[in-house]
């Protein structure tokens, strides 16, 4: 049996780790930063998370309801497509309720 070369092994290992710990496309807020009332809002949801759900919150203020858009993707198979659902959940909100901030991923670090 033929070995495979010891660069080509570590060049694929490379690429694999890189893949797993990339940094998502959208633009993000850690949990400890979220106002108080979204935080809220995240921890009755979070009973509920597996390793692939996502949430997505964009607020215009923090005392007002109509103005924060809050949606997460609970329910999903994929963390990628976790975190596309979330952000476009937030988004038909956001556009609904006319609020001008954009929508940020909610993460944990």
């Amino acid at each position: 049996m033929r070995q495979k070369h010891p660069l080509i092994i570590c060049a694929c290992l490379f690429v694999v780790t890189h893949a797993a710990f990339a940094q998502s496309p959208y633009p993000s807020i850690r949990v400890s930063d979220l106002p108080d009332a979204i935080h809220k809002l995240y921890q009755r949801e979070e009973p509920n998370f597996t390793d692939k759900s996502h949430c997505a919150a964009a607020w215009d203020s923090t005392t007002d309801g109509d103005k924060i858009a809050f949606r997460c993707s609970v329910f999903i198979k994929m963390s990628a497509e976790g975190e596309r659902r979330a952000m476009r959940y937030c988004e038909e909100i956001r556009e609904q309720k006319k609020i001008h901030a954009p929508c940020r991923l909610i993460v944990e670090r």
